[in-house]
C-alpha cells in the first residue's frame, strides 16, 4: 500500500472483518471502535484513497448511500432491487469476449464491475 497508514490499516482490517458491504457512516462507526480518537473526515478520505489504489471497491447504487467491498477475491455482485441488499457471487465471466463484444457495438464500458439487479428471496416472499 502506498504512503502507509495506521488509520488505513484500521479501515482495511474492519472491511475485512465487516464483507456486508457496509456505507461509509457504518465502516466510521466501526472504526471508532477500535480508535475513538480517528475523525469522520480521516475515515472517509482514507476509504476514497482505498478506493483509488483499487484495495476496495465503491458499489454505487441507485438509492441509499455508496457501499464499499473489500476485494478479497475476484468476485460481482447481485443487489435486490426493492430492500439494497447486496450479494457476492463467483462466476468465471469471459471478460475478453465481452469487452470485444462491447467494442463492436462501439460501447465503452469497464466489465471488471458486473452486477446482476433483481429481487432477492427475503423480498420475494414479502410479495415486493
Amino acid at each position: 500500500m502506498n504512503n502507509y497508514s495506521k488509520q488505513r490499516e484500521i479501515i482495511l482490517d474492519v472491511l475485512k472483518q465487516n464483507l456486508i458491504h457496509p456505507t461509509a457512516e457504518e465502516i466510521y462507526q466501526l472504526v471508532i471502535k477500535k480508535n475513538p480518537q480517528i475523525s469522520k473526515s480521516t475515515v472517509y478520505r482514507n476509504i476514497n484513497i482505498l478506493v483509488d489504489l483499487g484495495i476496495i471497491q465503491k458499489i454505487s447504487l441507485s438509492t441509499g448511500p455508496d457501499r464499499y467491498d473489500y476485494l478479497y477475491k475476484k468476485h460481482y455482485h447481485a443487489i435486490c432491487d426493492k430492500c439494497g441488499e447486496i450479494y457476492d457471487f463467483y462466476y468465471d465471466f469471459d471478460i475478453g469476449q465481452i469487452s470485444n463484444e462491447l467494442h463492436k457495438e462501439e460501447i465503452k464500458m469497464d466489465v471488471s464491475k458486473i452486477e446482476i439487479h433483481g429481487i432477492c428471496e427475503n423480498c420475494k416472499s414479502k410479495n415486493y
